[in-house]
């Protein structure tokens, strides 16, 4: 019985070893695992702190762009202005001459051909920024493009033909600067 006892005892105890590494390998693992799923949630707290500073990057670099942007459209609306400017001085620099000459000469032929010039130098610059005269007189009398300040009775046009411009009207594409004031005509009063 001593064998068996011994060879129980030994086979027990070969259990146990067996059992404790199996803890031991299990205690193990799930250390190992800890410190994995720990190592693996550092690593996600690092990612996660990475796109938070991207985020705010992008958050700051948009805000600079919405500020430039504006401040761009600001300046470009103050100075909108500025290439017509640019090419009305020659014409205007020519109408100071044309005067000069005037006060120098007594000759009226050559301060009309002066001005002609000169406005003649205006009607380029519109047509360079798209505005265009309206063409007014021997035309039908239309609301959107002229503006009536008087009329005229006569027999000689259709009622509502615009007779003379007084001022000039202007049309850049297809909008309506300012309309042409003119004088138009009218039916002659009936005799009787």
């Amino acid at each position: 019985m001593s064998t068996d006892s011994t060879q129980n005892s030994a086979e027990a105890t070969a259990d146990a070893d067996a059992l404790a590494q199996a803890a031991e390998a299990i205690a193990d693992a799930a250390s190992s695992a800890n410190a994995e799923g720990e190592g693996s949630v550092a690593k996600l707290q690092a990612e996660r702190d990475q796109f938070f500073e991207n985020w705010k990057r992008t958050m700051a670099e948009l805000d600079n762009y919405r500020r430039r942007v504006s401040r761009e459209i600001e300046q470009a609306a103050r100075f909108s202005a500025q290439p017509v400017i640019h090419d009305i001085l020659p014409a205007l620099d020519n109408l100071q001459r044309t005067i000069q000459a005037a006060e120098q000469s007594a000759n009226v032929e050559n301060l009309l051909i002066g001005l002609r010039m000169v406005m003649k130098q205006f009607d380029e610059i519109f047509a360079k920024h798209h505005a265009v005269p309206i063409d007014a007189v021997g035309q039908p009398f239309d609301p959107n493009l002229h503006s009536a300040l008087t009329q005229v009775p006569t027999a000689e046009h259709p009622p509502m033909t615009v007779l003379q411009e007084i001022e000039r009207g202007y049309r850049m594409h297809d909008r309506v600067v300012r309309p042409a004031r003119v004088i138009v005509s009218c039916a002659p009063p009936e005799a009787g």
